[in-house]
């Protein structure tokens, strides 16, 4: 017996290395430690559906990654070095029609196994195969056959699949389940058992493949014929016709031709081709792509329609999330694209990597924009992942942008028609060392006009690959569940009825609670990188130039300050040191050395300068808190804790609204409190008796520290004073906030140049903007019939604490520019 089992082991051996010959896989999750195997229990790997070839894989991929087998007390044991089970097998022959698949007497065995001996538990891993990853599509029957989808392969058609898919294999090690937290509520019922273990594995194996395939893609024709279709589109074309005095069948035409205009083709052809050729680029333009949090997306994914909300950087966006995705096991999402993109030879190519094509302003097409609804509600009721940037455009400050309000209530309304399908946000954060369009941002912000986008702008990038932009990081924030968002706001909204034109008076806030979340979850998983320490601690030096050891010690510490207080789990900080960093900012040609003989001086230079408030910006909110508290004891030898806390969390609301921090309100004070405690214990501050906390004695190496962290906020804090400013010299109710907006612009411009500050944002309308609203919608400001500001004597007031922050020199320089603009 022994000798056919060794002989059949051979066999399968062979056939083993002729398959690997052909087949080449992508494998995920194949590590002991990421699928949290307890070394001291006996393993045991399911794979769905018997198959040969699966076998020979799940073989292979358990070997080469020496992952850990079972005991030979186990029934099953079906190789040397590991065992397995197939959940279902296959009934009738070769040449009978199959029927339904059923439980394999290997999977009922080891059930037994485990009610007969409850004290020795098995841990059942799920294995995931995917023979290529191509959804369905309707007009191929070629495609049918030749994919693997939801369907169970015949054997015909899986030798074809491997012949035509098997380069691009999938295979997923997923996490383990303890057989004896499975079975043991049902010892005297085997059937009962057999059951339950089996639907679990069942809904597991669908979960995975939903993630993986997508839902069934149906032909674009068909999916542009439906959307004309819609109730909602009958309506608009004939309100359109009656409205322009058109005949019905050119208005309807027109919604065709919008409805074609907009909608994806995402084509799995495309999508390895891009795999291909992405490869390449990544490797020739990055030192690496970190990928961290990935696992939140693997497990939403298997039951929502997921919508993934990332930060805006660069164009390299769209293709750096669906790179990450695909290689991780995931579908690509369909991606909503300017219209600007969709030029000759890159739109149609984007079109079939999932873009799905959007005009930049609808809101006088109503015709339009109800078809693009349309499309929108199809996405999310049918379970496609769609990706989107809240901030509209990309950010040219390295700041997230203020989110726009219209994708986000498209989805929500969408949601509102149709929940049956769950969705949730997934945020990305995307980490240059080196953005590619760092240059164009710089002439922009100095007012250079906004290059359009076409095909020799496009020539003109690639003629950068010869560049290194560093390392990138992809990391996903914490989920956000849609039906959660809308419980907080309106607790009965699955009660209320609506339609496709509905708008409840409650839309506005729920879409607004729902923007600040997800720029806030984007922030909370920032990726802290050697640039952005380099930048801040540089940025922080009054003439941008620092002894290279002080530099040094002082990213060290600054470093240590978002470990001892973490921001959130999410949060990714560099591996090394102050030393490697300031060397790999000086490979990068990002900041300029001068050898001295009493020691190297590191400085920002020229555009150098300016460039480097991007990545600066990128982390300024890590830093926002500390900052804040250090910027008191600017002009203050000492002040009470009481204090302390009472002037933070005067302003924290402006930077909560500008920096999208994290921590609400009511939790500010605790979490102040929390720095102060941190910023004593690190010798930046110094606690005296009586609950007064004191600045460290000038000319210390702790008061250096404490001045160059406070300036890390200080313009931000100083543009704030310059509009409390100007509305005090206006004088209550005299000034409109447009007036007020553009007046303040003008002024930050002025002492900018003044004094030199290298920060574009600095006098950024929208910031201007957004801080006027903040005063407006925190009661200190209100607006008359006229929609002029007025104030009360509570302004005076913040006016009066800003005098703690800022120094006589500023304080003089902002009272100056001020009477100028008054």
């Amino acid at each position: 017996m022994r000798f056919f089992q060794g002989l059949y082991g051979l066999f399968l051996t062979f056939l083993r290395k002729i398959l690997f010959l052909w087949v080449r896989t992508d494998v995920s999750g194949n590590d002991t430690e990421a699928l949290g195997i307890d070394p001291d229990k006996p393993v045991c790997y399911v794979l769905q559906y018997v198959s040969l070839s699966s076998r020979l894989v799940l073989e292979q991929e358990v070997l080469r990654a020496g992952l850990p087998g079972a005991e030979s007390s186990l029934p099953v044991k079906n190789g040397p070095n590991h065992s397995f089970f197939f959940l279902y097998g296959r009934s009738g022959g070769l040449m009978r029609r199959r029927r339904k698949p059923v439980q394999t007497s290997e999977f009922k065995d080891l059930v037994y196994h485990g009610l007969e001996n409850p004290d020795q538990d098995v841990q059942i891993v799920p294995v995931s195969l995917f023979w290529g990853r191509s959804p369905d599509k309707e007009k191929s029957l070629v495609k049918l056959i030749l994919s693997d989808s939801w369907s169970v392969a015949g054997r015909l058609q899986k030798f074809l699949i491997i012949l035509l898919h098997g380069r691009s294999t999938y295979v997923q090690f997923n996490a383990p389940l303890s057989l004896q937290q499975v079975v043991s509520e049902y010892r005297h019922s085997e059937e009962r058992a057999n059951r339950k273990l089996a639907r679990i594995l069942r809904t597991h194996f669908r979960r995975v493949r939903q993630a993986v395939l997508g839902p069934d893609l149906s032909h674009r024709r068909t999916l542009v014929s439906g959307l004309v279709r819609t109730q909602a589109v009958k309506e608009a074309i004939r309100e359109t016709a009656l409205k322009d005095d058109a005949k019905p069948e050119k208005v309807r035409a027109k919604a065709y031709k919008y409805a074609d205009e907009i909608a994806a083709s995402m084509s799995i052809v495309t999508i390895r081709f891009l795999e291909v050729v992405l490869s390449w680029l990544w490797n020739r333009i990055y030192k690496g792509i970190a990928v961290n949090n990935v696992q939140v997306v693997k497990e939403v994914a298997q039951d929502n329609a997921v919508v993934y909300v990332p930060c805006h950087r660069s164009h390299i966006d769209y293709l750096l999330l669906s790179y990450v995705l695909y290689k991780n096991g995931l579908m690509p999402p369909h991606i909503a694209a300017g219209i600007n993109l969709n030029m000759p030879i890159v739109g149609p190519i984007l079109r079939r990597g999932g873009a799905f094509f959007m005009r930049r302003s609808f809101k006088d097409n109503p015709l339009y924009a109800t078809v693009f609804n349309e499309y929108m509600h199809v996405m999310f009721s049918r379970g496609y992942s769609v990706e989107y940037f809240v901030e509209g455009g990309r950010s040219r400050t390295g700041r997230m942008l203020q989110p726009r309000p219209g994708m986000l209530s498209m989805t929500v309304r969408s949601f509102l028609r149709d929940h049956r399908k769950p969705i949730v946000f997934v945020p990305v954060y995307f980490g240059y060392e080196k953005v590619m369009e760092g240059r164009s941002y710089l002439g922009e912000l100095r007012g250079k006009k906004k290059e359009k986008e076409n095909i020799f702008t496009l020539a003109k990038t690639v003629r950068k690959l010869s560049n290194s932009f560093g390392k990138v990081a992809v990391n996903f924030g914490d989920a956000i569940p849609l039906a959660d968002v809308l419980d907080e706001v309106r607790p009965t909204w699955r009660e209320e009825a609506y339609d496709a034109e509905y708008r409840p008076q409650w839309l506005n806030r729920a879409v607004s609670d729902l923007a600040n979340r997800v720029a806030s979850n984007i922030n909370a998983a920032v990726a802290v990188n050697p640039i952005g320490l380099t930048a801040t601690a540089l940025l922080g030096a009054e003439r941008l130039a620092m002894d290279e050891g002080q530099l040094v010690r002082l990213m060290n510490q600054y470093a240590d300050l978002l470990r001892s207080f973490p921001y959130a789990d999410t949060v990714t900080l560099p591996d090394g040191e102050g030393k490697d960093w300031v060397e790999y900012c000086e490979n990068m040609g990002l900041v300029s050395r001068q050898p001295q003989k009493l020691g190297d001086i590191i400085a920002l230079q020229g555009s150098n300068a300016i460039l480097m408030t991007y990545y600066r910006n990128n982390i300024q909110h890590l830093f926002a808190l500390p900052s804040l508290i250090a910027s008191l004891f600017e002009n203050k030898q000492s002040l009470s804790r009481e204090k302390i806390v009472f002037l933070a969390s005067v302003a924290y609301p402006y930077l909560k609204s500008e920096l999208f921090l994290k921590y609400s309100t009511d939790e500010i004070s605790n979490v102040i409190n929390q720095w102060v405690n941190v910023l004593v214990d690190k010798g930046l501050l110094l606690e005296e008796s009586g609950s007064h906390i004191s600045r460290p004695e000038e000319g210390t190496d702790s008061m250096l520290r404490l001045r160059v962290l406070s300036r890390f906020i200080i313009q931000t804090l100083e543009r704030y004073h310059i509009a409390i400013g100007v509305l005090r010299k206006y004088g209550s109710g005299k000034v409109t906030a447009e007036a007020l907006e553009e007046q303040c612009t003008l002024l930050a411009e002025r002492m900018s140049i003044l004094f030199g500050l290298n920060a574009p944002e600095f006098f950024d309308k929208a910031l201007f903007r957004n801080f006027i609203n903040s005063l407006q919608s925190n009661g200190v400001v209100s607006q008359d019939q006229d929609g002029h500001l007025c104030y009360s004597d509570a302004l005076d007031e913040v006016a009066e604490d800003a005098r703690l922050v800022l120094s006589v020199e500023k304080r003089q320089a902002i009272q100056q520019v001020t009477m100028l603009g008054a």
